[in-house]
């Protein structure tokens, strides 16, 4: 039988170590104390503290968490992940033993926005050109575009895709945004789903393609060479989401061909990105390490969410 939060001296939460970002968990539980003084907090370094803490836990949370130590416990009830995906937690051992899962969808959300805003004004503005005249000493004066006017399709209306549209729209831009269930609605001017007539139709009309999808059987690929035909010879593609949502190849080809405005890729397939891809060379290609999630109010966002989920579960208790 689970057991009820608020005990003297027995653990209610255990940080199970680990790392994202480069941020250490240790801060993290100390986040989770300052926001949550009424509880007790311990931090689950070793295989040993990880055991005994989650026996004694009635929530966890981390990255993951090992199976054996889920069918283990008799207190465990809740599972929230520091990470925006479940697909690699033991969803189903978790749901054996009663055990509820959260996820940190939304921690990403105004980092990777400002990021994918940032990728685009560089090629609108023209800053990449005026970084290579500059490592070349060049004085010389070039036209730029405004953001103003143009129209963006967000692939992906999850809690990050949505405040990509909140930024842009800021910018006086028009946003298409694209989700299995158009029905839901949301922020964005227009909402379609991934019809690909649909697609197709939005696509001719894109300045900036953000993609901002999770990895599915219907998004694999889902921008390949007809889909990058499709684009503006002017237009910019913005890859937050997982490499394997653009076709590699067709993007070289079109990168290559002038074909695009510009490709800015958090993300590749394969990943890391080999030294010996053309993207690398490529003068019209931002490429970074995967490293758009990164934010130093990580935990502080973290804590958020555990607050949330604790006050949601306990209503449910």
């Amino acid at each position: 039988m689970h057991r009820i939060y608020g005990g003297a001296s027995m653990t209610d939460i255990v940080v199970l170590d680990h790392k994202i970002h480069g941020l250490s968990a240790a801060d993290y539980a100390e986040t989770l104390r300052e926001t949550l003084p009424e509880y007790n907090i311990q931090l689950a370094k070793t295989p040993a503290e990880k055991e005994r803490l989650v026996n004694e836990a009635s929530v966890a949370t981390g990255y993951t968490v090992e199976p054996e130590l889920v069918k283990q416990s008799d207190t465990l009830s809740l599972f929230i992940c520091t990470f925006a995906g479940t697909g690699h937690l033991p969803l189903e051992t978790l749901a054996e033993q009663d055990v509820d899962v959260e996820s940190a969808s939304g921690v990403h959300g105004p980092n990777i926005a400002e990021q994918v805003v940032g990728y685009i004004l560089t090629f609108v503005r023209r800053l990449d050109t005026a970084w290579q005249q500059k490592q070349r000493a060049e004085w010389n004066h070039y036209q730029a575009g405004e953001l103003a006017g143009s129209t963006a399709t967000v692939v992906g209306l999850g809690p990050i895709g949505q405040t990509i549209v909140d930024r842009l729209s800021a910018f006086d831009v028009k946003t298409i945004g694209v989700r299995y269930t158009p029905e839901k609605g949301g922020p964005a001017d227009e909402i379609i789903g991934f019809d690909s007539a649909d697609l197709n139709d939005a696509l001719v009309g894109t300045d900036h393609l953000v993609l901002a999808c999770p990895l599915t059987d219907t998004t694999s690929k889902l921008i390949d060479e007809q889909a990058l035909k499709l684009l503006p010879t002017d237009a910019t593609v913005t890859n937050i989401a997982r490499g394997e949502v653009i076709e590699t190849e067709a993007l070289i080809s079109a990168l290559q061909s002038n074909d695009l405005r510009g490709a800015a890729l958090d993300v590749t397939d394969p990943e890391p990105l080999p030294s010996e891809s053309p993207l690398w060379t490529l003068q019209n290609c931002l490429i970074t390490p995967h490293n758009a999630g990164h934010t130093p109010n990580y935990w502080d966002r973290c804590a958020e969410i555990v607050e949330h989920a604790m006050q949601t579960h306990l209503d449910n208790v």
